[in-house]
């Protein structure tokens, strides 16, 4: 279960690159209630995503020439330069080395061998987000991969994780959790694409989930506000409720209405 106890490897934060933050910042609030709170006139457009007065996440323009909008999830890291060098043995890419976010931490920006993006942060004066696993805020980071077991074993190398190949119908689907953990710290999912979909045609990604009180108001709000469903609502047995969503811009997340209990 995602806290907001972080320890290492656990993600920590999650921030949304877009083409246009004004129109991002209304989608997200019109979905979710979120408000936006600039960083500052240093921070490049950089801001935060808020519910109630907390930090839920970041969003921010497309940095990098080529890039699409996307999520990303930072696991959090004690050593940002040893975890760089860690995704380095272990076959990843580093597409961004280690830097200060003034004093709020420090992030590092990487590709793993199956191409998924994804990033770190070493905390300073921002521990992380505020808010987690409550309605409108993250509560799981799945991955989508070309190749489950080398990302698997990519992750177990760089973070240590522990990892528990779960029974799913049709889907290879394996549960992780940061080292020490065990299932009840568990923090995401890694899962292979399905043998029917042709993978040539995708790339690895990880997506975040975002709890939500009621699935099927969501996604009618994520629609009314520009969005598209990309799969039906459907009840997940032992899990919840969910969809899989894309925001206007092309960002792909997730709605879950978690099972209680």
């Amino acid at each position: 279960m995602l806290t907001t106890h972080y320890v290492p490897g656990a993600p920590v934060w999650l921030d949304l690159g877009a083409p246009d933050t004004g129109a991002a910042a209304a989608f997200y609030g019109g979905v979710f209630g979120w408000e936006f709170q600039s960083a500052g006139p240093d921070a490049g457009g950089y801001g935060m995503l808020q519910l109630d007065g907390s930090t839920v996440a970041g969003l921010g323009p497309l940095m990098e020439e080529g890039a699409s909008p996307a999520w990303t999830v930072y696991f959090q890291t004690a050593d940002a330069e040893a975890t760089a060098r860690a995704v380095e043995r272990a076959g990843g890419a580093v597409r961004t080395e280690p830097m200060d976010v003034f004093t709020a931490g420090r992030l590092a920006q990487f590709t793993d061998p199956t191409g998924a993006d994804f990033a770190i942060w070493q905390p300073g004066d921002t521990r992380g987000v505020d808010v987690v696993n409550v309605p409108n805020t993250l509560c799981w980071s799945e991955l989508h991969t070309t190749d489950a077991q080398a990302a698997v074993d990519f992750y177990r190398q760089v973070f240590g994780w522990e990892a528990e190949r779960t029974p799913m119908a049709e889907v290879d689907y394996t549960v992780v959790s940061p080292p020490g953990g065990g299932r009840d710290a568990a923090h995401g999912g890694i899962m292979q694409f399905p043998p029917q979909v042709e993978v040539g045609e995708l790339r690895s990604k990880w997506y975040p989930y975002f709890e939500v009180e009621d699935c099927d108001v969501a996604v009618s709000a994520a629609v009314h506000h520009g969005g598209t469903a990309l799969t039906a609502t459907d009840d997940a047995p032992g899990l919840g409720r969910m969809s899989m969503v894309l925001d206007p811009f092309g960002a792909q997340f997730a709605l879950i209405t978690s099972e209680a209990g």
